[in-house]
């Protein structure tokens, strides 16, 4: 892993691919390459996120732009694109939502793979700037405004909502990664004491702005999963689990009623 990382920081260095250090691998580097080299690695010794230096993170097969403003896109939320996909194909789905879309990487990647427009939302406006330099590299129907979770959306008016929420209880703060805590925006980790907190409110506005018969599909929280079904419990049914590749339940969905 650090040999992997060397190697990434060096190839941003040099403005290049991997594989052309393998071919030029006897090469001198210049002077200007072990300076910007240097500043890479220094960054990386003090616990920046490899993402973060590079500002690139691949998602759903596709490169997105990440900055400190918005979470760096994991391999698990892929499992929410996968089943909004899936949504989207097999039924009359008009208005697809995004809320807390971050670095777009949600909505966009669910546009491009549906050519479908998405809708989306965040309460940070420096996370939109990098959501809709995304949606302009890569030429998505994604449109972005800033919004406090469904507080700007209109009753009734949305046929699918994703999301992919703060979900980390501020008491586990201690206890992660330090690369996490210390340089990933914490609005957009952290949901009060519990790590619910986001999950109530968002539950609670879905139930009026998501359409009878709509879909509400959200990540998971480590050890989440009984308590954001409880909340499920009067207006929604069809309530499914999706499990990540560990077995952990990532996805759950349900159907408004």
């Amino acid at each position: 892993m650090p040999r992997l990382t060397a190697e990434v920081l060096l190839c941003h260095a040099l403005r290049c691919e991997r594989s052309f250090l393998y071919a030029h691998s006897s090469d001198e580097l210049a002077t200007n390459g072990w300076i910007h080299f240097g500043r890479y690695l220094n960054e990386r010794l003090k616990g920046k996120p490899t993402q973060y230096i590079t500002k690139r993170q691949e998602f759903y097969g596709r490169e997105f732009r990440v900055t400190p403003d918005v979470l760096i896109p994991r391999p698990e939320t892929e499992h929410l694109v996968e089943a909004a996909i899936l949504r989207i194909r097999s039924q009359q789905v008009k208005r697809v939502l995004d809320v807390g879309t971050g670095s777009g990487a949600i909505a966009i990647s669910v546009s491009l793979e549906t050519q479908r427009p998405v809708i989306a939302c965040d309460i940070s406006l420096a996370a939109l700037k990098t959501a809709e330099w995304n949606r302009d590299k890569l030429a998505a129907d994604a449109q972005f405004f800033a919004g406090d979770l469904l507080s700007a959306v209109a009753p009734q008016s949305v046929d699918l909502l994703l999301s992919n929420p703060p979900y980390v209880p501020g008491a586990d703060a201690a206890n992660m990664q330090q690369e996490v805590r210390d340089w990933e925006p914490h609005i957009a980790l952290f949901a009060g004491d519990s790590g619910l907190e986001i999950y109530a409110r968002l539950i609670s506005e879905a139930a009026l702005v998501v359409r009878p018969g709509g879909r509400l599909m959200m990540e998971l929280g480590f050890r989440s999963l009984d308590a954001v079904r409880e909340m499920l419990v009067d207006r929604w049914r069809d309530v499914d689990v999706i499990h990540d590749l560990a077995g952990l339940p990532r996805v759950l969905m349900a159907t408004r009623i």
